[in-house]
């Protein structure tokens, strides 16, 4: 059963390991990453990622990328979601602060954005403005 507008941008919302898939080159299946995220409903979806990765590359030249994120438990569900860059800037400290608060113990935060931020390059945040939604609850499985 699909999900309702609201349903489907709180799941989006919660801190889950999204798939990222980005048109690759000709001859080449897409390229599909995990990621992580973040999303506040109604907002755009803010990735970030090396400014010279193969992702940050294929995401510039395609213009758009799609995140999907999926659970098990309790139910079977899923969100797929596909738009338009907006933007594409320099990533911050704070940023990184940020997303790293989503996926990391809340003690062990600051030792991560130290050693990220210093062994991880020039960093970029790429933000994407969902315009195309699949969504299912698939329920007891």
């Amino acid at each position: 059963m699909a999900l309702t507008r609201e349903e489907r941008e709180l799941f989006l919302a919660e801190p889950r390991i999204a798939a990222l898939a980005v048109e690759a080159a000709e001859g080449r299946a897409p390229l599909t990453v995990p990621i992580w995220y973040q999303y506040r409903p109604g907002d755009d979806i803010r990735i970030m990622t090396g400014r010279d990765s193969r992702k940050s590359r294929l995401i510039a030249a395609a213009g758009r990328f799609t995140l999907m994120v999926e659970r098990a438990e309790p139910t079977v569900r899923y969100v797929s979601v596909e738009g338009s860059v907006t933007a594409t800037e320099p990533a911050t400290r704070e940023a990184l602060h940020e997303l790293a608060s989503r996926y990391v113990a809340a003690d062990k935060v600051a030792a991560y954005v130290d050693s990220a931020w210093s062994e991880h390059g020039e960093q970029v945040v790429i933000r994407m403005r969902p315009a195309h939604w699949l969504s299912a609850d698939l329920g007891q499985i």
